[in-house]
């Protein structure tokens, strides 16, 4: 997993290995970024989207190479080389969140390279019934690639939250309602995600990336004796929302599962 390695005082010693793979690493973002960079690409979201877009940016200036994101109010707005983005309505109503995405991508054929949108961590309950919310997202994004065949759409991982302790989130593990609970609900819905579409279609896996701490190991949770990923605490602030660690080290995973997507192929029919 790709990780930003910030150039300090500490790391002017670094052996002419280590330097070469610095060197790697740079180089294979900027090939990613000038990749994503020509592509027609639209992204309906919410905030967490927006950490997201705000990381591709900051990676873009360290890159050196300018990846324009606008935003847009349907995807046939989308021109060409740019990340078209949408705020989708609305939080906490994931089936009118499909909707609206639905409804953005419109009727007809967008031409577009590639599609995607993504659940927020508020569009979840301890009550959620995640195998209907995964059949009804199944069936829009299935409705939509009917419409747009040459179009590549990319499936997101429900991002996490992180759980804290404290007497306010003991009394709602007492009530079926903290972090972990919700957590748990998160991945149940990930991982019919994954069973779907892993080895068929691209996916991002924002869950595993944000429960995957910088040394590697999986952070988790516990509830009446079931045990889910969370979202490691040195990647936000606030528990939920990702910090300025969280946002490049998520954007970096997003960039290289765009980047591998193949060419769209040439379609005389197709919107430009």
């Amino acid at each position: 997993m790709y990780w930003i390695r910030i150039v300090t005082s500490a790391l002017l010693a670094v052996v002419a290995s280590g330097t070469a793979h610095a060197a790697a690493v740079d180089a294979n973002l900027r090939a990613d970024l000038e990749r994503i960079a020509q592509r027609r690409i639209f992204f309906g979201h919410q905030s967490v989207g927006m950490n997201l877009l705000e990381g591709i940016q900051q990676l873009s200036a360290i890159a050196g190479v300018p990846v324009r994101i606008a935003e847009v109010i349907t995807a046939s707005d989308v021109k060409q080389a740019m990340i078209g983005q949408a705020f989708i309505a609305e939080n906490g109503y994931p089936l009118k969140k499909l909707k609206s995405f639905e409804d953005d991508m419109g009727p007809k054929p967008t031409g577009l390279d590639i599609a995607l949108m993504k659940f927020c961590y508020v569009d979840f309950t301890a009550e959620t019934d995640a195998k209907a919310l995964f059949a009804s997202y199944r069936a829009t994004i299935e409705g939509l690639k009917a419409k747009n065949p040459g179009t590549t759409f990319v499936h997101v991982t429900a991002p996490l939250t992180s759980v804290q302790g404290g007497p306010k989130e003991f009394m709602k593990r007492l009530l079926g309602r903290g972090g972990s609970a919700v957590n748990i609900r998160r991945e149940e819905y990930n991982s019919l995600l994954r069973k779907t579409y892993q080895g068929r279609e691209p996916i991002f896996d924002l869950a595993r990336t944000e429960s995957t701490a910088p040394d590697g190991t999986a952070v988790t949770v516990e509830w009446n004796g079931i045990v889910a990923p969370a979202m490691a605490s040195v990647y936000t602030d606030d528990g939920g929302h990702l910090n300025s660690i969280g946002k490049l080290r998520a954007a970096r995973e997003l960039i290289s599962v765009l980047a591998a997507i193949p060419d769209r192929p040439v379609s005389h029919g197709s919107a430009p």
